[in-house]
């Protein structure tokens, strides 16, 4: 069953999930017409394949660790860990250890046709 999104103004807990980790589904916790925030769930030895998006992300791991790789960089992240990264990069997670991540995406929204 799919969570709902976070009403406007309403409080979401992304704290770690610990031994509920591999039990919860990776789920949006808001999409608004510019944003995208997610909690990522990703388990040892799974990987999120090789995909970009238009607009810009940050990453914040936390708990566990992942592999993020990016163009011929690779950057291993732990609980703590942020990085952000440019629209258009085509990017790879794979889980190290058992994490969960907060996504956000910044949605870019279509450009309206010149004249």
């Amino acid at each position: 069953m799919a969570q709902p999104h976070l009403a406007p103004g309403e409080i979401g807990s992304v704290l770690p999930l610990g031994d509920k980790l591999a039990q919860t589904p990776s789920h949006a916790l808001l999409k608004a017409p510019q944003l995208e925030v997610m909690r990522l769930v990703l388990l040892a030895g799974r990987t999120l394949p090789g995909h970009q998006v238009a607009g810009e992300i940050t990453l914040q791991c936390l708990e566990g660790a992942i592999d993020f790789r990016f163009g011929t960089e690779l950057r291993r992240m732990r609980a703590g860990d942020f990085l952000h990264l440019p629209g258009g990069v085509a990017h790879e997670l794979v889980g190290v250890e058992d994490a969960s991540l907060l996504l956000t995406v910044c949605l870019v929204p279509p450009q309206a046709p010149p004249g």
